[in-house]
């Protein structure tokens, strides 16, 4: 499968099967995170990956009740750190999680962005030191479902060419 296939068939699963990662497809998904682009290369993250039982059944509540969080085969907190880099840490770690997202699919697992969650609640009971934001979470897991795509934007009314609201689109 090629990315741009890759980037068209990805959708968001909220219903896992059981069964547990590799460590063949955790090292994949950590790698290509590991090779995603930071700004002065600095590499602001670091991730938690979640895979105690209990511990993903305490993450439900602190992240509004989400139940497919527990589910998963398992959880990546993606975190910024602030003191690295303040100014593009939440970026950077961004671009890493969408490459986890990518690898993972790639992989044949489904995937699906948490930014719904008690950032504090989820430091504590994570252990998460206060230099770091948590940027989003990303559930991982075998999918039980293949949900169709939802629209988009016809592709006209999401750019123009050299200035803001330019009607010509030459991309016709």
């Amino acid at each position: 499968m090629s990315t741009y296939e890759t980037i068209l068939n990805r959708r968001s699963i909220r219903s896992y099967r059981k069964g547990e990662l590799t460590k063949e497809q955790l090292f994949k998904i950590l790698n290509a995170a590991r090779w995603s682009p930071s700004a002065r290369n600095l590499q602001p993250w670091y991730f938690v990956v979640v895979l105690d039982e209990d511990l993903k059944r305490k993450m439900v509540p602190i992240c509004r009740n989400q139940k497919f969080i527990g589910q998963a085969a398992c959880l990546i907190v993606g975190l910024a750190d602030l003191e690295a880099s303040p100014k593009w840490s939440v970026v950077d770690v961004t671009i890493a999680l969408e490459h986890i997202v990518l690898v993972a699919h790639e992989l044949g697992l489904g995937t699906c962005w948490i930014g719904a969650f008690e950032e504090e609640e989820v430091k504590k009971l994570l252990k998460i030191p206060d230099k770091f934001k948590i940027v989003a979470i990303i559930s991982i897991g075998f999918p039980a479902e293949q949900p169709p795509a939802k629209p988009r934007k016809e592709l006209e009314k999401i750019y123009s060419i050299n200035y803001y609201g330019n009607p010509e689109k030459p991309l016709k």
